[in-house]
C-alpha cells in the first residue's frame, strides 16, 4: 500500500520541522517546497539521512516548483513572511496574501482531492483566501491555530498547577492572536475544572500569556518566531485526518451560522477524520464567552474585508 504523501510549502523553520516530524512518526512520504533554490532540497537530503538513524523509510523530497506535489492528500501552507519585533499581524497581510494565493493556486490544481492546512498569518484571513481560492468545499480548508494555542495554554496550566501536561485539556476559540477566546471552564486537569483549582487572578495572568504566546517567543528569539510547538500542532492535525481519528481539535473553520457567524473562519472545536472537517462541534457559551468569540470575529472580519474576499 502507498503511504501517503503530504506536501508542506515553505521549508523554513516550520516547514521544515513539520517535514522532520512527519518522517519520524512515519506518518507520510513529504515533498517540501519553497522558492528558495537548493533550501529544500538541501534540507530534505539532510531529512532523509537521518532516516538510517531514527528508523524511518519515509520518502522526503525538495523541489523549487510545484511538479512533484501532484496527487498530495494533504498541503500544508507555511510560506509566507515571518513577523518581526514591533510588527503587527496585519501589517503581514497584503505580502502573506499574495504569497498564499498564489501557492493555493498553484497546489489545488495539482491535488484536487487535497485538505489544505493554512498555518502562514494572519491565519484565519489566510484560510479564508485559500478556501477562495482553490474552490475546494469548506471541509477541506482548515487553518492551524486552536492546536498550538491550546497546547500554550496546556504548558502553562501544567506548570501552574505542577502537573503532567498529558492531565491538562484546554479549550481555545476564536481568532488566532490577541482576540482568541480561552476557555477556563471547559478546560480541565484530569477531568477537573481548573476553575476549581486556580484563583480567577492567576486564571486570568495565564489566559493573557496564552494569547500573547507568540509575541512572548518572538520577543526571546528577536530575529524569528516559533516554530518547535507550531510544527507539532500541525502534525497532530494531519495525523488525526491520515489515520482517521476522529479526534476532537480547536480548529480555524469556516462556520455558516454556528456559534452566531456566518461566513467566515473562525476558531471552533471540530472532529477531525479522513475527509478533513467531519462535524463542527457547538458547544453553551456564556454572555462573556459569546461576546469574546464575537469580537474574535469582528476581527477576522476587519481582514477579510481588506483582503476583499
Amino acid at each position: 500500500m502507498a503511504r501517503p504523501k503530504v506536501t508542506v510549502v515553505g521549508a523554513g523553520n516550520v516547514g521544515a520541522t513539520t517535514a522532520q516530524y512527519i518522517v519520524e512518526r512515519e506518518l507520510a512520504d513529504v515533498v517540501l517546497t519553497d522558492v528558495v533554490d537548493g533550501l529544500p532540497q538541501g534540507k530534505a537530503l539532510d531529512l532523509l539521512q537521518a532516516g538510517p538513524v531514527h528508523g524511518y523509510d519515509c520518502r522526503i523530497t525538495g523541489a523549487n516548483d510545484y511538479e512533484p506535489t501532484a496527487g498530495s492528500d494533504i498541503i500544508v501552507i507555511t510560506a509566507g513572511l515571518a513577523r518581526k519585533p514591533g510588527m503587527s499581524r496585519d501589517d503581514l497581510l497584503l505580502k502573506n496574501a499574495e504569497i498564499v494565493g498564489g501557492v493555493v493556486t498553484e497546489t489545488a490544481r495539482r491535488s484536487p482531492t487535497a485538505i489544505l492546512i493554512v498555518v502562514t498569518n494572519p491565519l484565519d484571513a489566510m484560510a479564508q483566501l485559500a478556501l477562495r481560492r482553490s474552490g475546494f468545499p469548506k471541509q477541506r480548508v482548515i487553518g492551524m491555530a486552536g492546536v498550538l494555542d491550546s497546547a500554550r495554554f496546556r504548558t502553562f496550566i501544567a506548570q501552574e498547577l505542577d502537573v503532567s501536561v498529558e492531565n491538562v485539556t484546554a479549550f481555545v476559540l476564536g481568532g488566532h492572536g490577541d482576540t482568541m477566546v480561552p476557555l477556563p471552564r471547559y478546560s480541565t486537569v484530569a477531568g477537573i475544572p481548573i476553575t476549581e483549582l486556580l484563583p480567577k487572578d492567576r486564571l486570568e495572568a495565564l489566559v493573557t500569556r496564552t494569547a500573547n504566546g507568540g509575541a512572548e517567543i518572538v520577543g526571546l528569539l528577536k530575529t524569528g518566531s516559533a516554530y518547535y510547538a507550531p510544527a507539532a500542532s500541525v502534525v497532530e492535525m494531519i495525523e488525526a485526518i491520515l489515520k482517521d481519528k476522529k479526534k476532537i481539535l480547536p480548529c480555524t473553520a469556516y462556520l455558516e451560522g454556528e456559534y452566531g457567524v456566518k461566513g467566515l473562519f473562525v476558531g471552533v472545536p471540530v472532529k477531525l477524520g479522513r475527509r478533513g472537517i467531519e462535524q463542527i462541534l457547538q458547544i453553551t457559551l456564556s454572555p462573556d464567552e459569546s461576546a469574546g468569540l464575537q469580537r474574535s470575529a469582528a476581527a477576522v472580519r476587519e481582514l477579510t474585508d481588506k483582503l476583499g474576499i
